[in-house]
């Protein structure tokens, strides 16, 4: 039922560019980051000196985790958004495996499976974070 109401307010299109482009947005802005040589060059320093590697990988894909399960919920269809956690934390830390792997190519990398754990657990805050918060409010959008 609210799907439905939601999806009559914006229409298909806007459903999916409202709930999906951003996951795909920031999901790009991951794959720019991980194809530079020197990402810390492109970051502000307080993050490279004050904020673990590792806390940076929890931050980066608990982001990714919420607007997938903000995604999952409300433009995914009855099936997903019923595993709209789930879905977010796979889809997340599918992503970050990629990552890493895309990392392994890129000169002055390194890939490491200790920052494929950060990203899923980061997934696993995001969407679990997500999904509660938005169920104390009632309002998962």
């Amino acid at each position: 039922m609210e799907r439905a109401l939601i999806n009559q307010r914006h229409g298909v299109t806007g459903t999916v560019i409202c709930y999906w482009a951003p996951v795909a947005l920031y999901a790009g802005v991951i794959f720019y980051f991980s194809a530079q040589s020197h990402p810390e060059e492109h970051l502000p320093e307080f993050f490279i000196k004050q904020i673990s590697d590792k806390l940076l990988h929890v931050m980066e894909f608990a982001l990714l985790a919420g607007l997938c399960y903000r995604a999952f919920r409300w433009a995914g269809g009855s099936f997903a958004a019923r595993r709209a956690v789930v879905l977010a934390i796979v889809t997340a830390s599918g992503y970050g495996l990629t990552d890493e792997l895309h990392q392994w190519f890129v000169p002055l990398r390194e890939s490491s499976w200790m920052d494929w754990i950060a990203d899923t657990i980061g997934a696993l805050v995001g969407a679990a974070g997500w999904s509660r918060v938005a169920n104390g409010t009632g309002d998962e959008r």
